[in-house]
């Protein structure tokens, strides 16, 4: 079976204050892994990983453990502790302020130290009065396929890689491919522009490009890169970043979007080990 399944339409004027309300509700989950997590590099404390339902912050050890889940399937929040403690709490498209606060009170109510609540006055108080459930389904079904693609294509990676992962702040599900070898020049101990790097990601649309897209992007950016030759429905950005594009309508049209994903995703990783390594095996 095709790690992509079958993919749904989006049409962004439909779904997008659905995207911005799920944006907005994500960055709750991802405030409460920095407030309770150590970091860690690139990081990948913060970002929340795929589930079964949508998407999860995993168990997170703040005594007490809990779990915080973006169930797209039904449309709610869930939230656990290690003492078989739970709440759900819809979600209607309500402002992010309001759904922050059932979690604060709900992890204060089992004993979490108040010190490792998030600020507040961060969350907006504005309704999302477009937000439809039916297209957090999809939305959430398009994130299981995706992930399921960004494995298989993980599973062939020989060098490091990071966890599938979510960033609330972008709303973007990425993996970033790490060689080990650092940039000269930069402090070694800022992973952040030290490490070389490339980053493989999906998202729902953003202010640059406002429709969902894959993107590939490079770091230190080679010279040659800009002119590599391309699978027809994907091009070269350079409008806002500079990475390779691969917008979902585009993805839709093709006959194996698997397939499409995996030639592309390792012609790319191909070139960057070519080009971006000082030594290769």
């Amino acid at each position: 079976m095709s790690a992509v399944g079958q993919l749904p339409e989006l049409n962004i004027q439909s779904v997008g204050e659905t995207r911005d309300a799920l944006h907005a509700y994500a960055r709750i989950l991802g405030d409460w892994l920095k407030s309770c997590r150590p970091k860690r590099k690139h990081w990948w404390h913060a970002s929340l990983r795929p589930s079964l339902a949508g998407l999860t912050t995993g168990v997170v050890n703040a005594g007490p453990d809990f779990e915080l889940e973006l169930d797209l399937r039904e449309s709610q929040l869930l939230g656990r502790t290690s003492d078989g403690t739970a709440f759900t709490a819809a979600l209607q498209g309500q402002p992010a302020s309001v759904l922050a606060q059932t979690v604060e009170d709900f992890l204060l109510a089992n004993g979490i130290d108040s010190g490792l609540i998030p600020d507040a006055t961060q969350y907006d108080n504005n309704a999302f009065s477009g937000y439809v459930p039916e297209h957090a389904h999809d939305m959430g079904q398009v994130l299981r396929s995706v992930s399921a693609a960004m494995a298989e294509f993980r599973a062939g990676v020989r060098e490091e890689s990071s966890p599938i992962q979510l960033w609330p702040h972008h709303f973007d599900l990425s993996m970033l491919w790490l060689p080990g070898e650092k940039i000269a020049g930069q402090d070694p101990q800022n992973e952040e522009y030290s490490d070389k790097q490339m980053n493989f990601g999906f998202t729902f649309g953003d202010a640059g490009i406002p429709e969902p897209y894959f993107y590939v992007t490079a770091y230190p950016l080679p010279d040659g890169f800009s002119s590599l030759s391309l699978p027809a429905g994907s091009h070269w950005q350079t409008e806002g970043f500079s990475g390779v594009v691969l917008r979902y309508r585009s993805l839709l049209k093709s006959r194996d979007p698997n397939s499409y994903l995996q030639d592309l995703w390792n012609g790319l990783l191909s070139a960057g080990r070519n080009q971006m390594l000082d030594n290769i095996d």
